[in-house]
């Protein structure tokens, strides 16, 4: 018997150094990868939000119901958000300049996930975020709005629909513009 066991306990350990990293290696990718999950899924209602933007005045989701609405989540320190960003703009440019042309037209809603008013400020400037809605709390990933979201990484992005439905996440700019010219309601 205590032969049986002296076996048994070598086996184990065999097999955890063999396979167990295996294990630990899948279940930590596993829990990555539903940390990250979107929170919502397209066909969804988009939870609508108030906020001050970075001029002071009041900003509610709802006075947008009737346009398409990109809610982008983005930080200034973040790399691949200023990446990003020069898409962003081609795409605002082009669809909420040809309003006319694709019958709704296309509106960014800026989250900062921030800490440095400043920072975040040069960033808009020096990237040409030149749409007017800019917003952020500077609490980072304690921002209401990005937690309302479930935001957890950036950029991050809700493409919505002209009645505040959830088009997609994180959808290509191609594919925001297919859909946008199409005029998917």
């Amino acid at each position: 018997m205590y032969r049986f066991k002296k076996t048994y306990v070598k086996l184990s350990k065999n097999w955890f150094w063999k396979y167990g990293w295996l294990v630990l290696i899948a279940l930590f990718l596993a829990g990555r990868y539903i940390y990250f999950m979107p929170k919502f899924d397209g066909g969804e209602l988009a939870p609508v939000f108030e906020a001050s933007l970075r001029d002071g005045q009041h900003f509610d989701l709802e006075q947008w119901r009737g346009s398409y609405v990109i809610v982008h989540f983005w930080g200034s320190w973040c790399g691949p958000c200023r990446r990003n960003n020069p898409a962003m703009v081609q795409l605002y440019e082009n669809l909420h300049r040809d309003a006319a042309e694709t019958q709704h037209r296309l509106e960014i809603v800026s989250i900062g996930i921030e800490t440095d008013s400043n920072r975040w400020a040069r960033a808009i400037e020096k990237d040409g975020l030149i749409w007017p809605y800019h917003i952020s709390s500077f609490k980072r990933f304690d921002d209401p709005i990005a937690r309302l979201y479930g935001v957890r990484e950036i950029p991050s992005y809700y493409l919505l629909d002209p009645k505040g439905v959830i088009l997609a996440h994180n959808p290509s700019p191609e594919s925001v513009i297919s859909l946008v010219k199409a005029g998917v309601n």
